[in-house]
């Protein structure tokens, strides 16, 4: 499958905070390819590198255009983002079934663009009316707006999911071996000695809570540095315990 990422396109973008997030959102998910549509205000934007957050080669690479069908003229797929029902005979794609579909077509070759419309209106039907499918969001009746870089963002990490991209960068594996069993038990001695010296056993349970507390050690599945940190503590809390009783 290829991993070339569809074209964002954003219509009549005024606020240069919703452009410079836009690009970080897209950098975030290994897109780089913006194409502004007669940005509002002109472009560039005072501010829109602050706000990208160092996502600015994303900026630095944004095509500008006059019109929506000038934007999209090379393009072979193109997708319309939008929470309201437009009542036009189109494909309705949640942006996890469009990204699938996205990413199938840029495999077999064919270029692809998402527009996203204006932040106050959206898109026009008109401009909806030029793309090939619509995506909208499964946002709540009460409250449907998304911010333009929300937007974005969603739609970026569902197309990293679809292109077989989206891999945890760490996941909490160990980076201590396991704990030897020679360790365990040296540290089995340890605490049970500092624990009979403080008088915390009763001498009827003594076998018994030293099994139970056993079992819970044997559960945390201790790693070679855990045992180290263990023993550690108790050295600290024996030593203490030992100035004290010289002080008295």
């Amino acid at each position: 499958m290829s991993t070339v990422a569809p074209a964002v396109i954003l219509v009549e973008p005024q606020l240069a905070e919703n452009i410079g997030m836009t690009a970080r959102a897209m950098a975030n998910f290994g897109l780089s390819e913006l194409r502004l549509v007669a940005p509002k205000n002109g472009w560039p934007k005072k501010g829109v590198r602050e706000a990208a957050s160092g996502a600015v080669h994303v900026l630095d690479g944004a095509q500008l255009y006059a019109t929506v069908g000038e934007a999209i003229a090379d393009l072979n797929f193109v997708l319309a983002t939008t929470a309201r029902e437009r009542g036009q005979m189109k494909r309705v794609y949640a942006p996890d079934a469009a990204m699938e579909e996205v990413a199938a077509r840029r495999g077999g070759g064919q270029r692809v663009g998402i527009l996203f419309g204006r932040e106050r209106v959206g898109l026009s039907n008109d401009e909806v009316s030029l793309a090939d499918a619509i995506v909208t969001f499964p946002v709540t009746e009460e409250f449907p707006s998304l911010n333009l870089a929300q937007a974005v963002l969603l739609v970026s990490y569902e197309w990293r999911r679809a292109a077989g991209l989206a891999r945890q960068r760490f996941d909490g594996a160990m980076t201590s071996t396991p704990a030897s069993r020679e360790a365990v038990l040296s540290l089995f001695e340890s605490l049970e000695s500092a624990l009979g010296a403080a008088g915390f056993y009763p001498p009827h349970k003594r076998l018994g809570i030293i099994r139970n507390m056993r079992d819970r050690l044997h559960r945390m599945a201790l790693t070679e540095q855990d045992v180290r940190t263990f023993r550690g503590a108790l050295r600290a809390l024996t030593r203490r315990a030992t100035r004290a009783q010289g002080e008295d």
